[in-house]
């Protein structure tokens, strides 16, 4: 009974000692990116590449879906990570027409409702714009990273990352649609400790150039194909 009583207790401070540490390699990073003109940048990219390889957990990527609603993409901006399969449902009453021409990806779905057969996989970083060949204002961007930590910043301009192998240093970097210039211009460095007491949140501000987005006007809305059709 004693034995029995003695290895439970065992088995729960190892338990506890694991979750331990592997709290201790987890490191907040909190990123504020704002514009020159003082303004937070909404649906702003960030991500974090590690130095060190060692730093990078598996590879494994989740299915994402974008989708179009009322003849919109929804969202205007993804980001995913590197092998990651994304499906585009079109939820309209209408048929849709999704493509790219993009060097990280080049890809074409032809007119389609419902969910397309297969998903589109993004082996490539990179920004890849979307389009509707039918409906040219119908505009969205996919950010492929090749990096396991990303977000997107919120209406405050704020973004939270979780560096789950904490300890080493990382290049910091934000992309945006609307950004003047590259990723590669924005990128700062920062060391999260390897030895003695890991910190548990890291800061990060960024300012940033932009510039105008131009888009198509969208267009009137015509019956005249009737269900099933392309207006």
């Amino acid at each position: 009974m004693y034995k029995f009583r003695y290895h439970q207790i065992w088995i729960l401070s190892a338990v506890v000692f694991l979750s331990f540490s592997h709290n201790a390699l987890a490191v907040n990073l909190v990123v504020e990116v704002n514009s020159t003109s003082g303004k937070p940048v909404n649906q702003a990219v960030v991500y974090a590449s590690p130095i060190s390889s060692t730093n990078t957990p598996a590879s494994e990527t989740a299915p994402y879906t974008l989708d179009q609603k009322n003849k919109e993409f929804i969202p205007f901006i993804s980001v995913v990570r590197t092998g990651t399969a994304v499906y585009f449902p079109n939820s309209d009453q209408i048929q849709h027409h999704v493509y790219s021409f993009s060097r990280a990806k080049k890809f074409d779905i032809p007119l389609y409702e419902g969910m397309p057969p297969n998903p589109v996989v993004f082996e490539k970083e990179g920004v890849v714009p979307l389009g509707c060949n039918i409906h040219d204002w119908m505009l969205a961007y996919v950010y492929v990273v090749e990096t396991p930590y990303f977000a997107k910043t919120d209406k405050d301009g704020s973004a939270f990352i979780e560096l789950i192998h904490g300890p080493g240093e990382y290049d910091v970097r934000v992309w945006h649609p609307e950004l003047k210039g590259s990723a590669i211009s924005t990128n700062q460095r920062i060391r999260v400790n390897t030895g003695g007491d890991i910190p548990f949140q890291i800061n990060a501000e960024f300012v940033i150039k932009m510039k105008k987005l131009l888009r198509v006007r969208r267009g009137p809305t015509s019956s005249g194909f009737g269900k099933g059709g392309y207006r």
